[in-house]
């Protein structure tokens, strides 16, 4: 097992949120860094801190975040535009 010093992802902890901002959540995963725009995955806009960094990847396209019940696929991450249902809120 190797260590995890603050700011280093090791290869154990290959996805993780990195920022949370007022435009939006950066997602880093394997060795990329993803964008996801409020105005498109609108369920993390009013969420907790602790909810959206709460990312499990149950496979290496798949996130899903338990506490707010939200799954994507990394191809809806990369190309929102081709999803355009999916970002509706309640």
């Amino acid at each position: 097992m190797k260590s995890e010093k603050a700011g280093i992802v090791t290869s154990e902890n290959r996805t993780e949120v990195t920022n949370v901002s007022s435009h939006g959540i950066w997602i880093y995963h394997i060795g990329k860094e993803y964008f996801l725009d409020y105005d498109k995955f609108p369920w993390f806009k009013n969420a907790k801190i602790g909810e959206v960094v709460n990312i499990e990847t149950p496979s290496e396209e798949h996130f899903y975040w338990p506490d707010l019940d939200v799954d994507l696929h990394l191809e809806s991450i990369k190309h929102p535009e081709k999803f355009p249902l999916m970002s509706k809120e309640d």
